[in-house]
């Protein structure tokens, strides 16, 4: 749990981070979107190319796969334990569970939609809560099964703000 004193802390943290310019979360968030859609082209690339039987898929997969990593590399600079990974699968999951709960919606199931949604938001509030530092890998398991005040998510939805350029 984030106490007020420590969430106080961390958006003075950010509010320095965004005006000395070492970070620019309104193009950052743009960016990880970016690369949710590139994580998931890889997927489908994969699965084009055992289903066709045709390996230029798998060429097409490396290209995807190198720029991927490379604007993943923009994110998450320090590979301390798992983080490159973690920050990889953090954003895929968030990806598939944002199209896993459109599919929902569109078949009239409101609250599993809405469940798949927030479960999918808090995945990538993970992921922002990483990138920016303000929890240790370790704490990962432990942040995402609280449900207390001064949450992650109530950081993130704080400090990333698209709409804020």
């Amino acid at each position: 749990m984030v106490t007020k004193e420590q969430y106080e802390t961390l958006v003075k943290k950010i509010e320095e981070m965004k005006s000395s310019g070492t970070v620019d979360l309104s193009t950052e968030e743009d960016l990880s979107i970016a690369i949710m859609n590139l994580i998931s082209l890889e997927e489908h690339f994969f699965f084009t190319a055992e289903k066709t039987g045709k390996s230029e898929y798998f060429d097409l997969l490396n290209e995807v796969r190198s720029i991927r990593k490379s604007l993943l590399g923009r994110m998450i600079d320090k590979h301390e334990g798992e983080t490159w990974c973690v920050s990889k699968h953090l954003l895929a999951t968030a990806m598939r569970l944002i199209e896993v709960g459109t599919k929902l919606k569109s078949d009239g199931k409101e609250e599993k939609a809405k469940e798949t949604f927030d479960y999918s938001y808090r995945i990538y509030s993970l992921f922002w809560a990483l990138r920016l530092k303000l929890i240790d890998t370790k704490e990962l398991k432990k942040v995402a099964a609280e449900d207390k005040p001064w949450t992650l998510q109530d950081i993130v939805d704080k400090m990333v703000n698209c709409c804020d350029e």
